[in-house]
């Protein structure tokens, strides 16, 4: 039967496109509009001198649809949602974090305006650091509450009971799902009624994950009607329906939602449970129209659903299971790779793997897993980065959307199931701009699989490259060794 195209709503057939070549497409930080003195000084500050393309078009957006100041969008009107969907380490987090700081800025009292929410604590530390950076000194208080710190500690960080009632203590949260869900539902004086912005990242995530419950109760949470007299009632805000002459005669502040993803789901269905409003839909991830002799243009890439960082090589080595572990030693002790991050598909296969290399010796390898403590996963990671780690070996809960700096390569010692799993792996090197390799290990069985999903997915460049058997017989008698020991220590 033909297949049914699905009908894609219009702000998804007609996105505003993102140029996709990071390093061609720099906007010096002073040419892009509206952006505060202050800011710039501090993204000075920080070493930044230019955007990355989707900065340049989407801190603009999300300034213009405040211009008012934030008790109200442009002209009175409801500002749009925005969506922007853009390849891993194509800077999406200062996309959002310095229009939000800018528009807060004006604020005089301490509420709750913008809530970021992550799905991970990983995720959540790294976007609440940046907008600590650029929050200092200006007075706004951003809190980040993923459960690192225990509930009560958390509640005292959130609100302050005073004599004439609760006051918040956040301009800013950042959030895991779970425990913002604990805090709407358990913490007295948390209160959301003034929130003007709810970002999602890593959004089809989100929705895919089941949160959607905890969208669902932020949004009823945002419109709640506060019992409390002192409150003014004129700021009461209503679920947003049709404009009538009473319903604009007072202002009130909209809830605007913003999204952000490397890998936004086109499903109507999913993005319908968003309850989006006149959404704008940011891209970078689009194929580009190849320009033949006689003007006349074909769309040779119309299934590239996904876009992979421009520096990123990719190969895949067709190998048995046993030879597996071989391969890998290798790659770290043949090939000296060194900065390398492993992902494997279960906890338990990081870390026998880890322990295997350890035995076999000569590595310096680390497991990156939810065994270890956010402290600890963060000293790894810093070692990691420093160059002390030759070798990361992980799982994609922990590595998600995580900015590791200087992956030289990312090995799929497992090969992934799932195209999306793929493209966040891979994209963990390469990023702004920078080269990368990926190698995946496929077995005989799941080559042709893999190699379907990778084409149906548009990706056509990746390389085969045999490994030969006589290549890994040096490794067999240490190898095997290694085996032995560590039999002995997991017995």
């Amino acid at each position: 039967p033909p297949q049914v195209q699905p009908f894609l709503p219009q702000w998804l057939a007609q996105p505003k496109l993102v140029q996709k070549r990071i390093k061609d497409n720099l906007v010096p930080i002073r040419d892009v509009p509206g952006i505060h003195p202050r800011l710039l000084k501090k993204l000075q500050m920080n070493g930044i001198e230019s955007f990355f393309p989707v900065q340049a078009e989407v801190i603009p957006a999300i300034l213009q649809s405040a211009s008012n100041g934030y008790l109200m969008g442009q002209g009175g009107y409801r500002p749009k949602d925005i969506c922007v969907s853009a390849p891993t380490g194509s800077g999406k987090t200062l996309s959002f974090v310095i229009p939000i700081v800018q528009v807060l800025l004006g604020r005089v009292v301490c509420q709750v305006r913008a809530l970021v929410l992550l799905p991970t604590k990983e995720l959540a530390q790294q976007v609440s650091k940046v907008f600590n950076v650029y929050t200092d000194g200006t007075g706004l208080k951003v809190v980040s509450i993923t459960g690192q710190k225990s509930f009560a500690k958390e509640q005292e960080m959130l609100v302050q009971k005073k004599v004439t009632g609760y006051c918040s203590l956040a301009d800013i949260i950042v959030a895991t799902p779970g425990r913002l869900t604990d805090h709407i539902n358990q913490t007295p004086g948390f209160s959301l009624t003034q929130l003007r912005f709810l970002i999602v990242d890593e959004a089809d995530r989100m929705i895919d994950d089941m949160h959607q419950n905890c969208l669902n109760q932020i949004v009823s949470a945002a419109f709640r009607v506060e019992n409390d007299s002192s409150s003014n009632i004129l700021f009461q805000r209503t679920k947003p329906g049709p404009v009538t002459a009473a319903s604009s005669c007072y202002p009130q502040i909209p809830l605007q939602k913003l999204l952000f993803s490397a890998t936004l789901t086109q499903d109507p269905e999913k993005l319908q449970q968003l309850d989006l409003f006149q959404p704008r839909l940011f891209t970078s991830v689009y194929s580009e129209k190849k320009e033949l002799g006689d003007g006349a243009e074909t769309e040779q890439d119309t299934n590239k659903k996904y876009t992979l960082p421009e520096g990123l090589s990719q190969c895949y080595v067709p190998c048995d299971l046993n030879s597996k572990p071989l391969l890998l030693l290798h790659f770290m002790v043949k090939m000296k790779f060194t900065r390398v991050l492993c992902f494997t598909n279960s906890r338990e296969a990081s870390h026998r793997l880890f322990l295997l290399v350890q035995a076999f010796g000569g590595v310096t390898v680390a497991e990156f897993s939810s065994r270890l403590t956010p402290n600890e996963r963060q000293r790894t990671m810093k070692e990691f980065e420093q160059g002390k780690i030759q070798l990361l070996i992980s799982t994609d809960a922990t590595a998600r959307g995580i900015d590791i700096k200087r992956v030289n390569y990312v090995i799929n010692y497992d090969a992934p199931q799932f195209i999306r799993t793929y493209i966040h792996r891979v994209g963990r090197t390469a990023r702004a701009g920078e080269v990368g390799v990926a190698f995946s290990l496929v077995l005989r069985i799941q080559e042709r699989q893999f190699l379907r999903m990778l084409n149906n997915a548009g990706i056509q460049d990746i390389k085969k490259q045999p490994v030969k058997g006589n290549s890994l017989k040096p490794l067999v008698q240490r190898y095997e060794e290694a085996l032995c020991t560590l039999e002995k220590t997991v017995k």
